[in-house]
């Protein structure tokens, strides 16, 4: 998908997205049925000018450039379909989240009531869905209780991309608006479909809804479904820190998800207020020796009597396996780390713990989205639908810094949306835990009698031990570099979303 940029005065850059008239000419154009409809007659600006645009970064320098801008989403004043010309299609892809049903619930509703269209279908277990099964009839009748329901109605699944035939599908069904609902990788394919779509000269608005449990989605402040992973996490952390606190150097330890992206695990540490230490993937750490984790248990069961840890699913892997859709799948990290910490009190015989392990990934991800996330579904559903009816395509929709945007797919996909762990989200986790950061302060160089191949970074930071999640009974460690915060490569790295404060 190549880029297209718009720049103006004073180091304005527009990261445009594509739309109709880049490739076909002479398309019909028709007035904004929301003129006439009750619901926007309150109202005072109907429609949203084609040259509004949402800066990236937010806080500037006096004599700095006006930098890297998204166009505004919102209903514009003449559409490039008229309702009965419109046949719509929404597939959800990848692993469950919260609010799916929601999503599909408010684009139904939302092309019926502000639109007028009236076919509209499901595509039926993904990907795959388009060419080896039966598509689903969607009014909003049938999606009317929907978001009550976890999981999606339509069915999901990871892999079976054929691009050939899907985009054949979507021709030869007649499909001009294709709803596309899934992660990085569910976005990438949803990319490459406009670009086929475009090749053919076919007048058809490609979507994407971004949703990730992990919110490692770029740019966009956070991602549906997030808000209610941290939310239900909390049950968790709350069961795990009773069991601890009931008895004699209880342990109890919490693994949630996050196979890169430790964002659950930090604000759900940071909302809980009961947990001890946090672990993610982006902040490598280790056991043994001084500063090391077995230390810390130690101390924190000498000061309380109990403590509780979180885990992020990612934490401390280097080994990893793909599934169908190219994620990482990782050994169970919780099993492992439990293993190791009963393994190192029985041998040093200091004191006897009691350890509780809770692993609820699949509980949080198969609930319902809760009122926050509910809300921002129905802000996300209706900013595509706008999108599609005004003729762009080879979006995504999401907010940045509070404004819903247009999102050219690349941007979405260039790369994964990861704590920075040198930033003050992070600092605020350390000083709530009182944890250490597992980093020796001497240049983050690894602990001693810790054997490394010590390689220095392009900052000069040397490398510090990474935990290698091993079955067996050692613990193996191995050289990485720290994660840095490069804001001169990551320009949303400061401002994007729930990663960062200010």
């Amino acid at each position: 998908m190549e880029p297209k940029i718009i720049t103006g005065d004073a180091g304005y850059v527009l990261d445009d997205v594509p739309h109709f008239n880049d490739y076909l000419s002479n398309l019909p154009t028709y007035t904004n049925p929301l003129q006439d409809n009750p619901s926007y007659s309150v109202v005072k600006q109907y429609f949203v000018d084609d040259d509004d645009t949402v800066v990236q970064r937010p806080v500037q320098h006096k004599n700095g450039p006006r930098g890297n801008h998204f166009r505004r989403q919102g209903p514009r004043q003449r559409v490039y379909f008229e309702p009965d010309e419109v046949t719509a299609c929404i597939v959800t892809c990848g692993g469950l989240c919260p609010g799916l049903n929601t999503v599909i619930r408010e684009i139904v509703c939302g092309l019926d009531y502000m639109y007028g269209v009236k076919r509209i279908i499901g595509i039926d277990g993904g990907y795959k869905g388009f060419y080896s099964r039966n598509t689903v009839t969607l009014t909003p009748k049938i999606v009317d209780h929907i978001h009550k329901r976890g999981g999606t109605i339509l069915g999901t699944s990871r892999g079976g991309y054929v691009l050939s035939k899907i985009v054949d599908s979507i021709q030869d069904r007649g499909i001009n608006q294709v709803y596309i609902i899934g992660g990085d990788g569910t976005q990438k394919g949803a990319s490459v479909i406009y670009q086929e779509i475009r090749n053919r000269g076919l007048k058809c608005s490609v979507v994407g809804i971004p949703k990730t449990i992990d919110n490692d989605i770029p740019v966009i402040d956070k991602s549906f479904g997030f808000d209610t992973a941290v939310e239900e996490a909390q049950r968790a952390i709350n069961a795990a820190h009773v069991e601890a606190e009931s008895v004699e150097n209880g342990i109890g330890l919490v693994k949630l998800m996050g196979r890169d992206s430790g964002f659950i695990a930090m604000y759900a540490t940071l909302a809980s207020r009961d947990v001890d230490c946090c672990l993610i993937p982006e902040s490598p750490f280790y056991l043994e020796g001084p500063g090391g984790m077995f230390e810390f248990i130690e101390t924190r069961l000498r000061e309380n009597g109990h403590m509780v840890i979180v885990i992020a699913e990612g934490a401390g892997e280097t080994l990893e396996e793909r599934d169908a859709s190219g994620n990482k799948v990782f050994k169970d990290v919780g099993l492992w780390m439990s293993h190791m910490i009963k393994e190192h009190f029985a041998k040093t015989d200091k004191m006897k713990i009691t350890l509780k392990y809770i692993d609820p990934t699949y509980m949080i991800r198969a609930v319902p989205a809760n009122a926050s996330d509910n809300v921002y579904c129905t802000i996300l559903s209706q900013s595509a639908i706008h999108g599609a009816m005004a003729g762009y395509t080879g979006f995504t929709v999401g907010p940045v810094n509070g404004r819903q945007c247009y999102i050219p797919f690349y941007r979405i996909t260039e790369r994964a949306n990861k704590v920075v762990i040198t930033d003050r989200m992070w600092a605020r986790l350390l000083s709530s835990t009182n944890q250490p950061s597992f980093m020796n302060p001497k240049e983050g160089t690894p602990p001693p009698e810790t054997s490394t191949n010590e390689q220095n970074t392009s900052d000069g930071n040397e490398c510090i031990p990474q935990v290698v999640a091993k079955q067996g009974d050692e613990t193996q460690l191995s050289t990485s570099s720290p994660v840095q915060a490069d804001h001169t490569d990551h320009p949303n790295s400061v401002s994007n979303g729930p990663s960062n404060g200010i």
